[in-house]
């Protein structure tokens, strides 16, 4: 009797993490669109940079991109469930993007956004950790693939010419964050109307 009872207990367990993991992906599939805007925010400053070599280009850019995701997000947040896995997975995002907010204002002022193949490989493999770190909570294979994308991009972009780096780089951020922001808002709409359909 009591090996039926804990065998259930742990079954009700695994469904309980099961559930709580199913509800992150769907929280960071409500989050798609940061994918995409910061994906539009890298591609805008490297037109920008590579058009008149401001310095500015990265800093400003990047400055814009986090206070339309802090303004959107402080919306968004106040209409979301916080849960511990959820408030772990923003804990990771929240990280990256200090950390990339003051990576490219330093890098913009010292003027060492010159160096393409430095910038690459950091970028990348802040961005590959960031997506490793929330796909291994999640257990979701395609931000998985999302982060080796990233990792390859960063080991790439240590060699090669300055044009072949910024192409890896462009590459990793269609896939990774365009592609991805848009699968994730393809996913979360797709749920909404089978919710929608089953309350119906």
């Amino acid at each position: 009797m009591s090996d039926h009872i804990s065998q259930q207990e742990l079954k009700d367990r695994l469904s309980l993490i099961e559930s709580m993991i199913a509800e992150g992906r769907r929280n960071t599939e409500s989050w798609g669109w940061t994918f995409v805007l910061w994906g539009a925010a890298y591609y805008l400053a490297i037109a920008w940079s590579g058009w008149n070599h401001s310095q500015w280009a990265w800093p400003l850019t990047i400055l814009a991109a986090a206070l339309v995701t802090f303004v959107v997000a402080s919306w968004k947040g106040s209409h979301h469930r916080k849960t511990t896995l959820n408030r772990a997975i923003g804990s990771i995002w929240i990280a990256l993007g200090i950390s990339m907010s003051l990576l490219f204002l330093a890098l913009g002022l010292a003027g060492r956004l010159a160096d393409q193949h430095l910038f690459v490989a950091a970028t990348s493999a802040i961005l590959g950790m960031a997506n490793g770190a929330s796909a291994l909570i999640l257990r979701w294979k395609v931000q998985l693939g999302c982060a080796v994308v990233w990792w390859a991009a960063a080991v790439a972009g240590c060699f090669g010419t300055d044009a072949q780096s910024t192409l890896v780089f462009l590459v990793a951020v269609f896939l990774c964050q365009i592609v991805f922001g848009i699968y994730c808002a393809i996913t979360e709409s797709q749920a909404d109307k089978r919710r929608r359909a089953i309350h119906a």
